[in-house]
């Protein structure tokens, strides 16, 4: 299929996203310009299958409020921005507050709006549509008033399209007049398994998954006769272990699939881009949290990978505070530093609860939660555990800890709060509610099912059906209510 300048049009991307259609010329005389194009937007549309629905939801919304976007660094906020206004507005305009340190000036005089975006259209030397255009804040927290400015356009510019993002927003949200109920927020999180498998191109797999999906849904479905065909869970399985080692910064996922022809090459380029990552962690904790803080911080985020390796039985524990920075002991002499990491993002912190009844908050206490890895990759590269160790998945109960993470970051993926149980000796990985239902979560790394402890949840409270993750293929015990589930289908837990 070609346009009328002699252009062959992608039909793959075009059909995944059913607007745009991605041009490439018939006979590119550089390949390898055109192949890393088409991955990059290969990697976009992976993002917006998810991601990206949302911002246009934001678009068409007639009530809509300027977007703040939040997100840990690297996680793809910049780039899927920049797409979103090539692809969806006749013109965007893009401003980094971190890059351009001067921008800031221009908020300094006043907060109005239509002599800001005077200034702006002098500066970039582009007239701004403001009934058509797209407008992009990136690393607004590098300039406070700019993020206080928002409450304007929204009161005296509703008509602008206006997006903003900033990779720790949560730490400085608090130090500037927030614009509260004045901005529309999302969160930008990692890839997740399934997004993962459309970078690889796995479409058939994916629809393997979907007809599962789907058939879980069915109400009439008879659930007890659904299997997954032998070779696909085997193929899903070996893609899964692959992904806890890759996880799903788009960064990571993008140098392992442009080198994936070398299994151990593309790994070993992962991890390293990983380090680099957690350097780059460091450096924002050291600048914006100061030398003393930061170290205290840099000490409980890495006490997260120490903890989890002395579980015996690969289950996350209650966060433990003594021995983690030496003389300070407690919840309240920790809890700055751990504050820190969950407004940046960099933790997934989960609430315990000692009842199985709702609401959950109800039943939990300010001290006493699971502390996880916002992504299960950069789990790997902070515990230093080799990549091969992980392919061939002999690391001993930690390997409970990167299943536990991974799930955790899959029902976050689709909005879901986590709360752990713990009652007595008997302890569940995850309680979600489901139609206003409370659903037991358990997690198992292996191949072995038994969980004594979701029984004695199941005898207590009586939940309409419990969840078992773990490596073993897909089973539906009607009788008993309970749904043996692969932890590859994690993410789509929520059409039960």
């Amino acid at each position: 299929m070609t346009n009328e300048d002699g252009f062959a049009v992608a039909d793959k991307y075009a059909e995944m996203d059913k607007i745009e259609n991605f041009l490439v010329p018939k006979n590119p005389k550089n390949v390898t310009f055109w192949y890393q194009k088409i991955l990059k937007l290969a990697i976009f549309m992976i993002m917006k299958r998810t991601f990206n629905n949302q911002l246009l939801a934001w678009k068409k919304n007639p009530n809509r409020k300027p977007l703040i976007i939040k997100g840990v660094r690297q996680v793809g906020k910049t780039y899927i921005l920049n797409e979103f206004g090539k692809n969806y507005f006749p013109a965007f305009h893009y401003f980094n507050f971190e890059k351009e340190e001067r921008l800031a000036k221009i908020f300094e005089y006043d907060l109005d709006p239509m002599r800001i975006l005077n200034e702006f259209s002098l500066r970039s030397g582009r007239a701004i549509d403001i009934q058509n255009d797209l407008v992009v804040f990136d690393e607004i927290q590098a300039c406070p008033r700019a993020l206080t400015s928002l409450k304007y356009f929204n009161e005296d510019m509703p008509q602008l399209s206006l997006c903003s993002a900033g990779s720790l927003l949560g730490i400085h949200l608090g130090e500037s007049s927030y614009p509260v109920g004045k901005v529309d927020m999302l969160t930008m999180h990692p890839l997740s398994f399934e997004e993962f498998l459309l970078a690889l191109g796995d479409e058939r797999y994916l629809q393997i998954l979907q007809q599962i999906k789907n058939d879980l849904w069915e109400p009439q479905k008879d659930k007890s006769q659904l299997r997954i065909p032998e070779s696909a869970h085997e193929y899903l399985w070996n893609q899964l272990k692959i992904y806890l080692v890759v996880g799903g910064l788009p960064e990571v996922v993008k140098t392992y699939v442009e080198k994936k022809g070398d299994l151990y090459f593309s790994l070993k380029e992962s991890r390293r881009i990983q380090e680099q990552l957690i350097i780059a962690y460091y450096a924002d904790m050291a600048k914006h949290a100061g030398k003393v803080n930061a170290m205290h911080i840099n000490r409980v985020w890495n006490a997260i990978p120490e903890q989890l390796a002395l579980s015996q039985d690969g289950s996350a524990q209650k966060f433990k505070f003594k021995g983690v920075i030496p003389g300070k002991a407690g919840f309240n002499r920790l809890a700055h530093a751990i504050d820190w990491l969950e407004a940046a993002g960099l933790i997934i912190k989960i609430p315990i609860t000692k009842s199985g009844n709702l609401p959950f908050s109800a039943y939990t206490k300010e001290n006493t939660f699971k502390l996880l890895c916002f992504d299960v990759g950069i789990l790997g590269a902070l515990s230093g555990l080799s990549f091969d160790v992980i392919l061939d998945y002999d690391y001993g109960s930690y390997k409970g800890y990167f299943a536990e993470n991974y799930v955790a970051q899959e029902f976050l993926c689709s909005g879901i709060k986590l709360f752990s149980w713990v009652e007595g000796t008997a302890e569940v990985e995850f309680l979600i509610q489901a139609a206003g239902k409370v659903i037991p979560v358990e997690v198992k790394s292996g191949w072995i099912t038994k969980a004594k402890s979701l029984y004695s949840f199941k005898e207590k409270y009586h939940p309409p059906y419990q969840i078992i993750f773990s490596a073993k293929g897909l089973h539906i015990d009607t009788r008993g209510h309970n749904y043996l589930l692969p932890l590859y289908l994690a993410g789509f837990h929520n059409t039960i």
